[in-house]
Protein backbone atom coordinates (compact mmCIF):
# COMPACT_ATOMS: atom_id res chain seq x y z
CA UNK A 1 0.00 0.00 0.00
CA UNK A 2 0.94 3.52 -0.62
CA UNK A 3 -0.65 5.71 1.58
CA UNK A 4 -0.10 9.56 -0.31
CA UNK A 5 -0.41 12.31 2.71
CA UNK A 6 -0.68 15.93 0.06
CA UNK A 7 -2.40 19.01 1.01
CA UNK A 8 -1.39 22.80 0.88
CA UNK A 9 1.89 23.74 3.03
CA UNK A 10 0.95 24.27 6.67
CA UNK A 11 -1.96 21.66 6.61
CA UNK A 12 -0.36 19.24 9.14
CA UNK A 13 0.64 16.80 6.67
CA UNK A 14 3.99 15.42 7.88
CA UNK A 15 2.28 14.91 11.43
CA UNK A 16 -0.38 13.30 9.83
CA UNK A 17 1.94 10.93 7.87
CA UNK A 18 3.98 10.04 10.60
CA UNK A 19 1.53 9.48 12.95
CA UNK A 20 -0.52 7.14 10.05
CA UNK A 21 3.19 5.70 9.56
CA UNK A 22 3.45 4.75 12.99
CA UNK A 23 0.25 3.46 13.68
CA UNK A 24 0.12 0.60 10.42
CA UNK A 25 4.33 0.63 10.94
CA UNK A 26 5.46 1.42 8.13
CA UNK A 27 8.28 3.98 6.79
CA UNK A 28 7.37 7.83 6.18
CA UNK A 29 8.68 9.27 3.15
CA UNK A 30 8.55 13.08 3.29
CA UNK A 31 9.69 15.02 0.82
CA UNK A 32 10.84 18.00 2.95
CA UNK A 33 13.04 15.78 5.15
CA UNK A 34 14.65 14.23 1.93
CA UNK A 35 15.49 17.86 1.15
CA UNK A 36 16.88 18.63 4.34
CA UNK A 37 19.03 15.52 4.51
CA UNK A 38 20.78 17.27 1.18
CA UNK A 39 21.12 20.61 2.19
CA UNK A 40 23.42 18.76 4.70
CA UNK A 41 25.79 17.56 1.63
CA UNK A 42 25.49 20.85 -0.14
CA UNK A 43 27.34 23.73 2.01
CA UNK A 44 26.41 26.88 1.16
CA UNK A 45 22.84 26.45 -0.16
CA UNK A 46 20.49 29.27 -0.95
CA UNK A 47 16.82 28.05 -1.29
CA UNK A 48 14.58 29.62 -3.99
CA UNK A 49 11.58 28.47 -5.92
CA UNK A 50 13.23 26.09 -8.64
CA UNK A 51 17.07 25.64 -7.19
CA UNK A 52 18.64 22.28 -8.40
CA UNK A 53 18.50 20.91 -4.52
CA UNK A 54 14.50 21.50 -4.87
CA UNK A 55 14.72 19.70 -8.86
CA UNK A 56 17.31 16.62 -7.44
CA UNK A 57 15.12 16.48 -4.21
CA UNK A 58 11.82 15.64 -6.65
CA UNK A 59 13.17 12.69 -8.58
CA UNK A 60 15.11 11.58 -4.94
CA UNK A 61 11.66 11.46 -3.61
CA UNK A 62 10.16 9.20 -6.69
CA UNK A 63 12.47 7.00 -7.06
CA UNK A 64 12.53 6.04 -3.17
CA UNK A 65 8.77 5.54 -3.54
CA UNK A 66 9.23 3.22 -6.64
CA UNK A 67 12.55 1.89 -4.78
CA UNK A 68 10.36 0.67 -1.76
CA UNK A 69 6.98 0.23 -3.48
CA UNK A 70 9.28 -2.38 -6.37
CA UNK A 71 10.48 -4.18 -3.19
CA UNK A 72 6.76 -5.05 -1.87
CA UNK A 73 6.95 -2.20 1.22
CA UNK A 74 3.80 -0.34 2.34
CA UNK A 75 4.67 3.21 2.92
CA UNK A 76 3.72 6.72 3.61
CA UNK A 77 4.38 9.49 1.13
CA UNK A 78 4.05 12.95 2.27
CA UNK A 79 4.72 16.09 0.20
CA UNK A 80 2.73 19.20 -0.45
CA UNK A 81 2.76 18.63 -4.41
CA UNK A 82 -0.16 19.72 -6.46
CA UNK A 83 -2.15 17.25 -9.43
CA UNK A 84 0.27 17.98 -11.97
CA UNK A 85 2.87 16.97 -9.47
CA UNK A 86 1.98 13.94 -7.66
CA UNK A 87 -0.09 12.38 -10.66
CA UNK A 88 2.81 11.80 -13.18
CA UNK A 89 4.81 10.50 -9.95
CA UNK A 90 2.37 8.22 -8.95
CA UNK A 91 0.16 6.76 -12.09
CA UNK A 92 3.31 4.08 -12.77
CA UNK A 93 2.47 2.90 -9.16
CA UNK A 94 -1.57 2.20 -10.05
CA UNK A 95 -1.30 -1.22 -11.17
CA UNK A 96 1.82 -2.30 -8.64
CA UNK A 97 0.46 -1.01 -5.24
CA UNK A 98 -2.97 0.02 -3.50
CA UNK A 99 -2.64 3.88 -3.25
CA UNK A 100 -4.77 5.70 -1.51
CA UNK A 101 -4.57 9.32 -0.43
CA UNK A 102 -5.31 11.88 2.45
CA UNK A 103 -5.83 15.04 1.78
CA UNK A 104 -5.13 17.71 4.42
CA UNK A 105 -7.27 20.70 4.68
CA UNK A 106 -6.99 23.31 7.06
CA UNK A 107 -8.31 27.48 6.43
CA UNK A 108 -5.64 29.32 4.95
CA UNK A 109 -4.97 31.45 7.83
CA UNK A 110 -4.59 28.58 10.18
CA UNK A 111 -2.07 27.60 7.04
CA UNK A 112 -0.40 30.26 7.00
CA UNK A 113 -0.03 30.81 11.31
CA UNK A 114 1.70 27.22 11.31
CA UNK A 115 4.02 28.18 8.31
CA UNK A 116 4.99 31.59 10.26
CA UNK A 117 5.41 29.36 13.74
CA UNK A 118 7.68 26.87 12.02
CA UNK A 119 10.09 28.96 10.31
CA UNK A 120 10.86 31.22 13.25
CA UNK A 121 10.85 27.69 15.78
CA UNK A 122 12.48 25.15 13.38
CA UNK A 123 16.57 25.47 11.48
CA UNK A 124 15.48 22.76 9.65
CA UNK A 125 13.50 24.95 7.81
CA UNK A 126 16.18 27.34 6.48
CA UNK A 127 16.25 24.63 3.45
CA UNK A 128 12.99 25.46 2.01
CA UNK A 129 11.83 28.95 0.55
CA UNK A 130 9.27 29.42 3.51
CA UNK A 131 10.65 32.86 4.49
CA UNK A 132 10.55 34.36 1.26
CA UNK A 133 7.12 33.91 0.32
CA UNK A 134 4.60 36.62 1.22
CA UNK A 135 1.57 35.70 3.16
CA UNK A 136 -0.25 37.17 0.06
CA UNK A 137 1.50 34.72 -2.07
CA UNK A 138 0.83 32.20 0.30
CA UNK A 139 -2.83 32.98 0.61
CA UNK A 140 -3.12 32.46 -3.17
CA UNK A 141 -0.95 29.55 -3.06
CA UNK A 142 -3.37 27.82 -0.54
CA UNK A 143 -6.68 29.04 -2.02
CA UNK A 144 -5.99 27.54 -5.82
CA UNK A 145 -4.40 24.37 -5.03
CA UNK A 146 -5.38 21.32 -7.04
CA UNK A 147 -5.74 18.22 -4.81
CA UNK A 148 -4.51 14.81 -6.25
CA UNK A 149 -6.80 13.78 -8.84
CA UNK A 150 -6.35 10.04 -9.30
CA UNK A 151 -8.85 6.83 -9.80
CA UNK A 152 -8.01 6.01 -6.12
CA UNK A 153 -9.81 6.12 -3.17
CA UNK A 154 -9.66 9.94 -1.35
CA UNK A 155 -10.11 11.06 2.07
CA UNK A 156 -10.52 14.83 3.27
CA UNK A 157 -8.99 15.21 6.86
CA UNK A 158 -9.64 17.99 8.66
CA UNK A 159 -6.19 18.59 10.67
CA UNK A 160 -8.09 22.32 12.51
CA UNK A 161 -8.93 20.05 15.06
CA UNK A 162 -6.94 18.38 17.82
CA UNK A 163 -7.96 14.94 16.80
CA UNK A 164 -9.07 15.73 12.89
CA UNK A 165 -11.68 15.15 11.26
CA UNK A 166 -12.75 12.45 10.52
CA UNK A 167 -11.31 11.43 13.63
CA UNK A 168 -7.63 9.28 13.76
CA UNK A 169 -9.82 5.64 13.49
CA UNK A 170 -11.59 6.48 11.04
CA UNK A 171 -8.73 7.55 8.95
CA UNK A 172 -6.70 4.52 10.12
CA UNK A 173 -10.01 2.02 9.04
CA UNK A 174 -10.37 4.08 5.44
CA UNK A 175 -6.65 2.68 5.23
CA UNK A 176 -7.29 -0.83 6.41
Amino acid sequence: MVVVVSGPPGTGKTTLAHRVAGAIGCPAICRDEIKEGMVHATPGFVPGPGDPLTMRTLSTFFDVIGLLVGRGTTIVAEAAFQDRIWSPGLSPLLGRADLRILHCTVPAEVALDRITARTASDPRRAAHEDAQITADARLRTHNAFQAVDLPVPILTVDTSVENYNPSFPEILRFLS
